[in-house]
């Protein structure tokens, strides 16, 4: 895995925006979570052996190198494995843009199946997908996609590896591929709702093939103690920590953190920091998950909703509140923040991976209703304009369309009595 990646940071380091080799890049997504990191690293270096091609083949974090030190998990595993941090390549360290423009870049997705709007000029690129959420991807003839609903996506590229390539295999590599099923299946344990027959499957071939793997239970909370660790993080950092984006006519970002939602109401100028970081990456509302764990190890999980415009803030959090598939179980939870609508969630099982769904939905079936990004709480039947935009002779110079609040109520009740989310 060393000689493979140092020869990919050296191809990144020579290669220019027009000139030399394409790059067939794995990106993973942007949360960068342990199973999407080994997901690209594994599924990079199984290509670069089984199917040599004019193409370098590398893994891409889907992270900025900096923002890598709020993965603790992920550098405890890299260290435990003895894998070089500084062989590791960041989004920020190539420039898909360009090679897209000169027609030099070939992407392969992992541990997710469509791209984010702010990556949708890519999509041209995309040749495959290897994938466990949910497929929202519409099918086509010249991109195979391999989506299960596994626990993690290291199933998958384990169970390719394993099938193709069992040769590529040694105990670094079966070390990675191990960690990120474990942590997905929260220790293989049927209780969390994560693992599947075929994850359990994959973890014994690992198991059976590299006795000198470190023991699952320890493993997992070694893994566990480490990213749970935000000790010395600020409020962007601890956001940032784990995200995923969800656009739409509205922007938002569903952050998990790893404390008590009690605890993290009460950090100082918590309203003014969370604005600030709707400004400085341009969110309309933010969904913040909070899970903790009891002493004898069960989750509890909380949720908040963060947004300056009531009507955005009240709706979403309505919409999730209705909910059924899954019903989340919220109950309200005092708030000591006025822009900040604070619930327990009843069901523990239901992960950010089983909330984006939902919120994808009410995306769709906000139909054009958005928010005011000043504040205020006066509807728009069109799109909001990034914060970051400025738009010239817009159509919208003469004013927004006129909306009653008779329309936008019917509106809603219609979106918010649909069963079938």
């Amino acid at each position: 895995m060393e000689e493979f990646l140092t020869s990919c940071q050296r191809a990144v380091k020579l290669s220019s925006d027009q000139v030399g080799p394409g790059f067939h890049v794995v990106l993973g997504n942007e949360a960068c979570d342990i199973d999407s990191m080994v997901s690209a690293l594994a599924y990079a270096y199984f290509l670069s052996k089984t199917a040599p091609g004019e193409m370098l083949v590398l893994p891409l974090l889907n992270i900025r190198q900096s923002e890598l030190r709020l993965r603790s998990d992920s550098v405890f595993l890299l260290r435990q494995a003895a894998l070089s941090l500084d062989l590791l390549i960041f989004r920020d360290q190539l420039d898909l843009r360009a090679l897209q423009r000169a027609s030099r870049l070939r992407l392969t997705l992992v541990d997710h199946n469509v791209l984010p709007s702010s990556d949708s000029d890519l999509e041209e690129a995309v040749a495959e997908v290897i994938d466990h959420h949910q497929l929202e991807r519409e099918p086509s003839p010249t991109c195979p996609v391999t989506v299960e609903t596994v626990g993690s996506c290291a199933t998958l590229v384990t169970e390719r590896i394993i099938q193709k390539a069992p040769e590529i295999l040694d105990l670094q590599l079966a070390h990675l591929l191990y960690a990120a099923i474990v942590v997905d299946c929260v220790d293989m344990s049927p209780a969390a709702g994560k693992v599947t027959p075929k994850d359990s499957q994959y973890a014994a071939v690992l198991e059976n093939r590299f006795p000198a793997l470190p023991p699952r239970g320890a493993l997992f909370q070694e893994l566990h103690k480490a990213k749970l660790d935000v000790s010395g993080l600020n409020t962007e950092e601890m956001l940032l920590k784990d995200m995923k984006a969800v656009s739409g006519s509205l922007n938002l970002s569903v952050s998990v953190l790893y404390i008590s939602l009690q605890e993290f109401l009460q950090r100082e100028d918590l309203e003014a920091e969370l604005s600030g970081f709707c400004q400085k990456y341009g969110y309309d509302l933010l969904l913040l998950m909070t899970i903790f764990f009891t002493e004898s190890k069960e989750p509890i999980r909380e949720l908040a909703v963060f947004s300056h415009s009531t009507t955005c803030r009240e709706q979403v959090s309505q919409y999730l509140e209705q909910a059924q598939s899954p019903a989340l179980n919220l109950s309200p939870l005092s708030s000591p923040h006025s822009h900040i609508s604070a619930y327990h969630q009843g069901n523990s099982l239901a992960s950010r991976k089983k909330l984006l769904p939902i919120v994808k939905d009410f995306l769709t079936m906000w139909d054009g209703y958005g928010c005011s990004r000043d504040g205020e709480d006066e509807p728009s039947q069109v799109p909001p304009t990034p914060m970051n935009s400025l738009v010239e002779g817009s159509p919208l110079d003469n004013g927004p369309p006129r909306i009653t609040s008779q329309a936008l109520e019917e509106k809603f009740s219609q979106m918010v009595n649909r069963t079938d989310l």
